[in-house]
């Protein structure tokens, strides 16, 4: 019996009707114009400025196919726009969706995605609004986030100084320890894996951020889904700094004997956390933190000239391992 034959205008509609259940009245005041019309409306709250980001979410590259179940990747697609937001302070409010996809895709995978999505957008108080579709023989997925955090409150990555603390808010190289779990595995991943969690469910530290954002307690703050040693990189290259830390002293998970991991991966080991710098005089006080918000001193960094990232005794850019100092 033949397939029915999904359309543009079919594929729209069953998108716009999985977010038609998150619309609480605070988003009908910041979006009074969303799906159905030309292009959305957003009203950002007086005193407040606007914070956007996208990202790109693609089979191949950043999931698999046969491995990540369908509303994982709904998830995640999202989570990791909204964590940009988090790094700077903000609270996410609305989000656009571009997706190509096979039309064999359509059906069942369709709707798994929407679910994943559309728990992930209740879970984050992010909205629907907009966006695009189109055919393609892989899946292309691109989200463009729309935040919002009082002005002038913006904590970015380029006011890092030298002196300052590193802090990471979590244990690092759980979602790399996942993926290499997933990889090993045969057939999708279950979703009730503890070791699969932080890969394929993160979730953005978006109260940790807009706390310490409001308390300028932090000088600079970077979301660290690339890996510590790229992004932090990233982070010293903004600034106008180097940093130095001890491999010893970084919060790791705890990793199962049986896992294999070789000595170079630590150091540009994949998390859902992000880290943030302060001064000695605005450092993070256990106690001052309110419950749920950890942030864990993730090593003292004695920042120098250049950017580079020297962890022990490697030598680190966002493109890798350079040779070790003389």
């Amino acid at each position: 019996m033949p397939r029915n034959r999904q359309n543009e205008g079919s594929v729209l509609q069953k998108i716009a009707g999985s977010s038609r259940s998150f619309q609480s009245r605070e988003f009908r005041h910041s979006v009074p114009v969303g799906i159905g019309d030309d292009a959305a409306l957003f009203r950002s709250k007086p005193g407040h400025e606007m914070v956007l980001t996208c990202d790109w979410f693609l089979e191949g590259t950043h999931f698999l196919l046969r491995k990540h179940p369908p509303d994982a990747v709904g998830w995640k697609c999202l989570a990791r726009a909204v964590s940009d937001i988090a790094a700077m302070g903000g609270a996410p409010r609305c989000f656009l969706l571009s997706l190509a996809l096979p039309e064999s895709h359509t059906g069942r995978w369709l709707g798994l995605f929407l679910g994943g999505l559309r728990r992930a957008s209740r879970k984050f108080q992010c909205a629907l609004v907009g966006g695009d579709t189109t055919r393609r023989n892989e899946i292309l997925i691109n989200v463009t986030v729309v935040g919002e955090l009082p002005t002038g409150l913006a904590v970015r990555r380029s006011r890092a100084r030298e002196g300052d603390l590193i802090y990471v808010s979590g244990a690092l190289g759980g979602a790399e320890l996942g993926l290499q779990s997933l990889r090993r595995a045969k057939g999708l991943a279950s979703r009730n894996s503890p070791l699969l969690n932080n890969h394929l469910y993160p979730e953005p530290r978006l109260e940790l951020g807009r706390w310490l954002a409001v308390r300028k307690l932090a000088t600079s703050m970077m979301d660290l889904s690339d890996g510590l040693s790229s992004d932090l990189a990233s982070l010293c290259h903004a600034s106008g700094v180097g940093a130095l830390l001890e491999s010893g002293k970084i919060p790791q998970v705890q990793i199962p004997h049986d896992s294999p991991r070789s000595e170079k991966s630590l150091p540009r080991a994949k998390c859902w956390w992000w880290m943030s710098r302060a001064t000695r005089r605005n450092s993070c006080p256990a106690a001052g933190i309110p419950s749920g918000k950890n942030c864990r001193r993730g090593q003292t960094a004695n920042l120098t000239e250049g950017s580079a990232v020297q962890i022990g005794t490697r030598l680190w850019t966002g493109f890798g391992r350079i040779p070790q100092l003389a």
